[in-house]
């Protein structure tokens, strides 16, 4: 039983359901459904719909680099039953299933956390915009809250800056070392020797 994927949304298709399209050159399209189906006829485009994998794939909404999808694709080659090979396969895809599953849970906190971060981000703006509508024993909190929230940026700030400058020290040694070996050159029989460069 072999399980087609859908060309348009990319569902999986199973058999005797969806529907077959086969163009004038011999190309087949599988369609999960007829709403797929009228779509493609349409000529629309799935990359520009939201509900499709294609436009998720390409918007950062799903896991596109993953090891573990590749597992799927090696399961079509045609190999002579072994029992103990049956057994670790079994064994192999549960693994790959637990992984699959963690992978696809970390995912989705790490986007989940940048809308958080975005709407924590609203909040502190709104705020600040409109402390003017709040009473006054709350306005003078929520003060309070702002100033503290830019010490922290501002010490985080600090510290990123820190760690630029040790980095922009390290690429300037480097960038002083190569110009040293470029100023000496080889000389036959005895080795390197320095050459009179203005720098």
């Amino acid at each position: 039983m072999r399980i087609e994927t859908c060309y348009f949304c990319s569902q999986p298709c199973y058999p005797s359901k969806g529907i077959t399209f086969v163009r004038n050159d011999a190309r087949v399209f599988r369609f999960c459904r007829s709403k797929c189906h009228k779509n493609f006829k349409m000529k629309r485009n799935p990359r520009k719909l939201a509900w499709t994998k294609s436009f998720r794939r390409a918007h950062g909404k799903e896991m596109t680099v993953d090891s573990t999808l590749s597992f799927a694709a090696r399961r079509n080659v045609p190999v002579r039953y072994n029992r103990d090979l049956v057994a670790t396969t079994l064994k192999a895809m549960q693994r790959v299933s637990e992984i699959r599953a963690k992978r696809e849970r970390q995912f989705y906190k790490n986007r989940m956390r940048g809308n958080k971060e975005r709407d924590l981000e609203a909040d502190r703006k709104l705020v600040a915009e409109n402390q003017h509508l709040l009473p006054p024993a709350e306005r003078e909190a929520a003060q309070k809250l702002l100033e503290e929230d830019e010490s922290e940026m501002l010490d985080v700030v600090d510290e990123l800056d820190e760690e630029e400058e040790e980095e922009l020290e390290k690429q300037q040694l480097a960038q002083q070392k190569l110009k040293a070996k470029k100023k000496q050159r080889l000389v036959r029989g005895s080795g390197p020797e320095d050459m009179d460069v203005d720098a």
